[in-house]
């Protein structure tokens, strides 16, 4: 419990934008894998920000040393999938591809894409609308309808 306090502590604070002290944790995982066991448990923690690095570490680990990983994999397919914040349905689906998963696995895997994962995270950066600064609004022409987007439709 001390090792996922310290974890914890350091994947605290912070902003969205923030990874707080996750290289530390990263440190921290590598020289005992062992303590992938907490920072798996940490993807259940009440803030969301500390869910969601603990996601994104697990994600990273699991690029170099899947074997570490693997017996806590069903976090990415459990109620996380089902979260609200598209940071952390990003990591779920960087990190799925990257297990094998029985048929039971893929059929729940496949439905959490269907209600939540793919549509808006994989685009998340296209198409988004940004604010419009009316003092320079007419300084650079702006495109208009198909020809916006290469001939594909851009909606406003």
């Amino acid at each position: 419990m001390k090792a996922q306090s310290q974890i914890r502590d350091l994947l605290s604070g912070g902003d969205r934008r923030s990874i707080a002290d996750s290289a530390k944790v990263r440190g921290l995982v590598e020289q005992r894998p062992a303590r992938v066991k907490d920072l798996a448990a940490l993807t259940a923690d009440d803030d969301w920000l500390v869910a969601q690095r603990a996601v994104d570490l697990l994600e990273k680990l699991a690029h170099e040393h899947p074997d570490w990983i693997e017996p806590y994999k069903a976090v990415f397919i459990g109620p996380l999938a089902e979260s609200d914040k598209w940071e952390i349905r990003l990591q779920i689906v960087r990190a799925l591809p990257l297990f094998r998963w029985t048929p039971a696995q893929a059929r729940s895997r496949r439905d959490s894409h269907r209600k939540r994962l793919v549509p808006a995270d994989l685009r998340s950066g296209l198409g988004a609308r940004q604010p419009r600064d009316p003092v320079h609004a007419s300084a650079a022409p702006r495109a208009s309808g198909d020809e916006a987007f290469g001939g594909v439709r851009a909606v406003a």
